[in-house]
């Protein structure tokens, strides 16, 4: 950010995506759905919109240092317990928050859950891509499905069975499986 001399990370939506109404509406419903959860285990959402006269959407998002999670265990190994209940447990705030919003994920992975390099040293987990998460109808706005019934969404290795099954019909509970696997 030029005017605040700070580092961000900005995600693009591919062209070829962006023509798409269903590819756009759904990077912009990531935007909103992170925007909504105030845990510091989220990565905050600081912008969206779109490239001028292109109309290629954008996200502007606080800038990590660090990892994800699936880089350091292909790195160095699994993770002693200790520090992996640590892992687990801020993924899990961050999950509960995003589900009393009605937000349920439907892709947490260690690729997702990134581990972020504070400014003393210290490790956190920080939740990523809210890009398939499913937002149920609270608030009063009723929410325009980009899910097919049969549509699979998600990585199969870490879905619960009823992912699997139907990825439209899902509540939290199928990321508390996730966070599980």
């Amino acid at each position: 950010h030029i005017e605040l001399e700070q580092s961000v990370a900005v995600k693009f939506l591919y062209p070829e995506f962006a023509r798409n109404a269903d590819g756009s509406e759904r990077f912009r419903r990531e935007a909103r759905a992170a925007a909504k959860i105030k845990n510091q285990h989220v990565t905050r959402v600081l912008d969206v919109g779109a490239m001028e006269g292109k109309n290629i959407p954008y996200i502007v998002m606080e800038y990590l240092e660090g990892h994800d999670l699936s880089r350091e265990i292909r790195e160095r190994g699994p993770v002693p317990v200790a520090l992996a209940v640590r892992y687990v447990m801020q993924a899990c705030e961050a999950v509960a928050e995003a589900h009393e919003r009605g937000i349920v994920h439907r892709d947490l992975k260690p690729a997702n859950l990134f581990v972020a390099e504070g400014t003393h040293g210290e490790r956190m987990i920080k939740v990523l891509d809210f890009g398939i998460s499913k937002v149920n109808g609270t608030g009063g706005a009723q929410q325009v499905s980009l899910t097919g019934t049969a549509t699979l969404m998600g990585s199969p290795a870490y879905m619960s069975p009823e992912q699997l099954e139907s990825s439209r019909n899902l509540d939290g509970r199928a990321d508390i499986w996730s966070l599980g696997v």
